[in-house]
């Protein structure tokens, strides 16, 4: 079953969109880690449903540690949290299995359990199940710290709509709209707003993108090959509900570039070689010490409120669908700190995997 992340430290995915709950095991870590519930509360709040034109579903999301925390440290034994689910409509997916959404995974799961699928809000399918990957991520954070690695993700883009993503990290003083859209620019959340607005009122939905800066991490770490920093990243990333696309550095521009504007030159330093900030940040799989810039694409939400005409299957007939329930039109704003969370998570284990040999 493919619910687990990293090799070591290594997290397993559990739960259902409409069962008790979601949560996340997570084995491997070093014992003696301070366990830092508040912050890990901070980080949920990002990616939390409720938000106004968002999914209106109402959950908390509080996390509980159900084993490997003692005295607020980790034991080193298996850590496992859990939320319970508080707000579910399960009446809105009553249609299921009858009628599959189009572009979900109700046809497919159904098929491939032989009916025996949960197909309640897409059961384990469900982008429910990130609040394990935020919480995973939140809680490896401090190792990445103490490394100086820091790591920023933010809403970029809805359809033609563009956002800068501030080389340092830092952004004008957050307003309510760069807050509730995960976005580190004022101006582009704004029109932000008036996209999800229009699609709310065309009663579609878009398709959008999460840009991702990491700084700070040191020259050297990563493995060759498949266990390389873009390789792991991009299977890790790639799994989050709905990425259809992950870029790093130039990434498809660089099919129409030169090697003379691609590549970038090393330079000496009080500090050892330095790698130009413009360039790549991993090279071989093995990290250069510049910037990692990342892109992830998202497709357009699959539910919709509009009529979808798709197979009914007791009677073999293309039949008009619409989709209640309560759904996000665009999923970079909830997205951006979950694909943090997995950039966190990875890229903890390779700074913790140094001293691994090939």
């Amino acid at each position: 079953m493919g619910m687990s992340l990293g090799r070591w430290p290594r997290l397993t995915l559990f739960g259902e969109s409409h069962g008790a709950g979601v949560g996340v095991l997570i084995e491997g870590l070093p014992p003696g880690m301070e366990v830092d519930l508040d912050a890990m509360v901070a980080d949920l709040e990002r990616r939390r449903p409720g938000r106004r034109g968002l999914s209106q579903r109402t959950e908390l999301d509080l996390p509980s540690v159900l084993s490997g925390v003692h005295d607020g440290k980790t034991t080193g034994w298996p850590l496992v949290l859990f939320s319970e689910n508080g707000d579910v409509r399960s009446s809105d997916y009553s249609f299921l299995p009858d009628h599959p959404r189009p572009g979900h995974a109700d046809m497919v799961e159904n098929i491939r359990t032989q009916g025996s699928a949960d197909p309640r809000g897409g059961g384990s399918h469900s982008g429910r199940l990130t609040w394990g990957l935020v919480a995973a991520g939140s809680l490896v954070r401090p190792i990445l710290e103490r490394e100086g690695c820091r790591i920023l993700a933010h809403a970029a883009a809805i359809e033609d709509l563009e956002a800068e993503l501030p080389l340092d990290g830092e952004s004008t003083p957050m307003t309510e709209e760069m807050i509730r859209l995960n976005c580190l620019d004022s101006a582009a959340a704004h029109n932000f707003v008036e996209r999800i607005n229009q699609l709310r009122r065309d009663k579609d939905s878009a398709g959008s993108r999460v840009d991702v800066l990491v700084t700070g991490l040191p020259i050297g770490i990563g493995q060759p090959w498949f266990e390389g920093i873009e390789p792991s990243l991009a299977k890790g990333l790639s799994a989050i509900p709905a990425v259809r696309a992950v870029e790093f550095g130039h990434g498809v521009n660089a099919s129409q570039m030169r090697g003379s504007a691609h590549n970038t030159a090393w330079h000496a330093s009080d500090n050892g070689p330095q790698h130009g900030t413009d360039g790549d940040g991993a090279l071989g799989g093995i990290s250069t010490g510049s910037p990692l810039r990342i892109r992830v694409h998202l497709k357009p939400p699959s539910s919709i409120p509009q009529a979808q005409d798709t197979l009914h299957l007791p009677s073999g007939e293309q039949r008009p669908l619409v989709v209640g329930g309560r759904h996000d039109p665009v999923l970079a704003p909830r997205a951006a700190p979950v694909v943090e969370a997995v950039t966190a998570f990875l890229l903890t284990e390779a700074l913790l995997s140094r001293t691994r040999p090939f």
